[in-house]
């Protein structure tokens, strides 16, 4: 808790829970970063800078973190599973950490003038986070959602996601399939969400797109059998294709940033 800050206890999603707190070295090893066009999409939209607050709900190991922290504004990275909050720190000494979740931060009342969730937004209870986004919000606050999203009209990349598809739980939210956007519909008190889509191919090896399935919230709970499975579906799928047969790939990911402030 942070100063006078109202503190309700919310369950971490059992899978987010579990898979990153086994995941999380490998998260920040494999998973890509974020172009900085979308950083300054998102500094202009939220209007970040000196003198400004920002939470970061669901910040992980910091991997918008730290391009927040580019902007000069105050950042707070909220991240209720410890392992990645223990990776944050120690990439991120400067940044203050908070124990908590988007629908029960920890904050105190107007503290912030901006909330970010990059890659989270999924996982929370929408209409609860929002409601705590208004408290801890000034009058004029702001609110950033960003993703990667993979480039399915690229042929690996569909055969690849078909593999994580088939080993998902339904119980495991997603982005992709737009209910997170439910939340916002009819909510008074907020301007219509606004839309931007930036190129964001990120080139790595072999182990690395593999690390990218393995690392998933739902692929790393799995037992030891069916981890080594997945990776041999995913091995083929490499082989497959001339696109993945060397050392260096390129995973074609695009940058999905939407924002909206207080009315």
């Amino acid at each position: 808790m942070i100063g006078g800050a109202r503190f309700v206890p919310v369950a971490i999603h059992h899978a987010a829970e579990t898979g990153y707190n086994l995941a999380a070295a490998d998260y920040e090893r494999v998973r890509p970063s974020y172009p900085t066009r979308a950083l300054a999409v998102l500094a202009d939209a939220l209007d970040l800078g000196p003198g400004h607050r920002v939470a970061d709900l669901g910040a992980g190991t910091g991997k918008f973190t730290r391009l927040l922290a580019l902007t000069g504004a105050r950042v707070l990275a909220v991240e209720p599973v410890a392992a990645m909050r223990e990776r944050l720190t120690e990439l991120l000494p400067q940044v203050e950490t908070v124990d908590g979740v988007a629908e029960a931060t920890g904050l105190p009342d107007g503290s912030v003038d901006a909330v970010v969730a990059a890659q989270a937004w999924h996982w929370f209870d929408g209409p609860a986070a929002l409601t705590e986004i208004e408290r801890v919000t000034s009058p004029t606050g702001r609110l950033g959602l960003v993703w990667n999203t993979l480039d399915l009209s690229v042929p690996w990349v569909a055969a690849y996601s078909r593999i994580y598809q088939v080993w998902r739980t339904s119980e495991v939210p997603v982005h992709t399939d737009g209910a997170w956007r439910t939340a916002f519909e009819c909510r008074r008190g907020w301007k219509p969400l606004n839309s931007a889509h930036v190129p964001n191919p990120y080139v790595t090896d072999r182990d690395g797109v593999l690390g990218q399935a393995l690392t998933s919230s739902r692929i790393s709970t799995l037992d030891e059998e069916s981890r080594a499975e997945v990776r041999r579906e995913l091995v083929a799928v490499l082989d497959r294709f001339p696109d993945t047969c060397g050392d260096r790939i390129e995973i074609p990911y695009v940058t999905d940033i939407y924002w909206t402030a207080k009315r």
